[in-house]
């Protein structure tokens, strides 16, 4: 059954996570193979689990019977658990576990790289060796693809949730190992910086909880898919306005939506250059997926009423992310700016309320998720193979030294600014065309939204921008001194990259590999 499939891809790097700290204690960097099949074999799972048909199963989070509960008590309330599979959870999870699949490859020669610098065995001579690795190394390679396992499994589990309070226990799961990760294996400060990052994520987080706690007590259900899912007309009364204001503005936290997108920068450039290809790409837009299902399945009345106040803050967002990356020198710096700017393109998709917005804004999901992890690895290959270089104006001509590296870099930023044969063009077209049908429609707020959607399309002006800036600052002209000795990086690093660069150009040409389930799903919430 499905179930089995889609309890496998969350259980198995649970079970997997000790083994792996084992294996990496004693085979060092070689280990990653075994992370590397596990998040394979979560991802066949997945996509089998969809291809089968079955939507999924639901379990008692008690070993006793409810039968004889109360209807008010909190037993028969919470009901059951379950992992769902559909057109919108199968995108999202599918995504997230293809890039912890290439991290896990492309970790091997990065975070050698970095428990080596981090242990001040690196440069103690010129034209040393790479030390050899050690006990204390090994130990330190085990714990990174432990807590690598466990993050993929808080991920996934986010969006495979039926429950409530099951969503919210995997949207804090995610945020432990994640937060180790970084204060562990992170640059400059990465203790303060990792406690911000845990301190703005967790009470967004807390905020949601509050909301799901209000709607599960109003509709005495917390199950929001399946047969069993709790009845959305239910929720109504004084609490409502509260309870979006919790969800809103607790997901856009994760979304890192102007206004609260503080940690972000901070988060995503001093983290190991592996997790910033997870921390970006994949983790903040999980709060979309949230959005979007609490929205659509169990607010559709206030989903109506809030959409261009949603869009409008996309936009801000869009513009933001852009011009603050504009100003960077930083390229990780650069790269998270650019993620809050993607996110906007995300919001403003689900802010109008149009079946090809959402689908636009699911599918942005995926695109960016491929760009901008290149991006990001991209910026790792750099970081390693100069000894450290993050300065944009102390690059250059790198294209003669990494034709492959920027080859896929090229790939990246024209995913990011929705260029064509891209997947980011299919998902911006889709995002756009349901704020311009907003736009075109009759009624007093037409113009508005005409006005909005103009501004959302006038924003990829300042992607193109700093995208193509980078990418000539980067990588052409003439080489900068220092960086004559640089050289491609392994096939542990490249291959990752290679592989999403292609995924990135499959899904611009043949973008209904993706749609068509996207489409099936949303097709169903009666939207314009």
């Amino acid at each position: 059954m499905a179930t089995d499939l889609l309890l496998q891809a969350i259980l198995l790097p649970v079970v997997a996570s000790p083994i792996s700290y084992y294996l990496g204690k004693k085979y060092g960097s070689k280990s990653a193979w075994f992370s590397f099949a596990i998040l394979a074999y979560a991802t066949v799972a997945i996509l089998l689990a969809y291809q089968r048909g079955d939507t999924g199963e639901y379990y008692n989070w008690f070993p006793i019977s409810l039968s004889g509960a109360s209807s008010s008590s909190v037993l028969s309330t919470v009901g059951s658990f379950g992992l769902y599979i559909d057109g919108v959870s199968l995108p999202f999870s599918v995504t997230i576990l293809l890039l912890c699949t290439a991290v896990s490859l492309y970790s091997v020669p990065y975070m050698k790289h970095r428990i080596y610098e981090q242990e001040g065995l690196l440069g103690k001579s010129e034209g040393e060796k790479e030390p050899k690795e050690n006990a204390k190394t090994n130990s330190r390679v085990g714990l990174y693809f432990a807590l690598l396992l466990l993050y993929s499994t808080g991920m996934v589990g986010t969006v495979l949730a039926t429950n409530l309070i099951e969503l919210y226990f995997f949207f804090e799961f995610m945020l432990v190992p994640s937060y180790f990760l970084i204060a562990e294996f992170g640059y400059g400060q990465r203790g303060r910086i990792s406690f911000m990052y845990l301190l703005w994520t967790h009470i967004g987080a807390l905020l949601m909880l509050l909301s799901f706690l209000a709607m599960g007590s109003l509709a005495n259900s917390f199950i929001f898919q399946g047969p069993d899912a709790l009845n959305a007309s239910l929720i109504v009364g004084k609490l409502i306005p509260w309870i979006v204001f919790g969800i809103i503005v607790g997901l856009f936290v994760k979304l890192a939506a102007v206004g609260l997108h503080i940690w972000l920068p901070y988060a995503h450039a001093e983290a190991p250059t592996p997790i910033s290809a997870l921390l970006s790409p994949a983790m903040i837009g999980i709060g979309g997926y949230v959005v979007i299902r609490m929205l659509t399945t169990l607010l559709p009345g206030a989903y109506a009423e809030i959409g261009l106040g949603i869009a409008v803050w996309g936009v801000l967002t869009m513009f933001y992310g852009g011009i603050m990356a504009l100003a960077q020198d930083d390229i990780k710096r650069l790269l998270a700016y650019s993620s809050i700017s993607q996110m906007g393109y995300i919001i403003f998709g689900i802010g109008t309320y149009t079946a090809n917005g959402l689908e636009g804004s699911v599918f942005q999901f995926i695109s960016h998720g491929t760009g901008k992890a290149i991006l990001f690895m991209v910026a790792g290959i750099i970081i390693v193979q100069s000894g450290g270089l993050r300065s944009i104006k102390n690059m250059g001509g790198l294209s003669s030294k990494l034709p492959v590296t920027a080859t896929c870099a090229m790939i990246g930023f024209l995913a990011l600014m929705g260029f064509p044969e891209t997947n980011g063009f299919q998902s911006e077209w889709l995002i756009f065309a349901g704020g311009l049908f907003n736009g075109s429609a009759s009624g007093s707020m037409a113009s508005i939204w005409l006005i909005v959607s103009i501004l959302a399309v006038i924003s990829t002006i300042i992607t193109a921008s700093y995208t193509l800036w980078t990418m000539k600052r980067v990588f052409f002209g003439e080489l900068k001194p220092g960086l004559e000795n640089v050289k491609e990086a392994s096939g542990y690093m490249l291959g990752p990259i290679i592989f999403l660069a292609l995924i990135t150009i499959l899904l611009g040409i043949l973008p209904g590999i993706a749609v068509n389930p996207i489409v099936h799903t949303i097709g169903s919430y009666n939207l314009p």
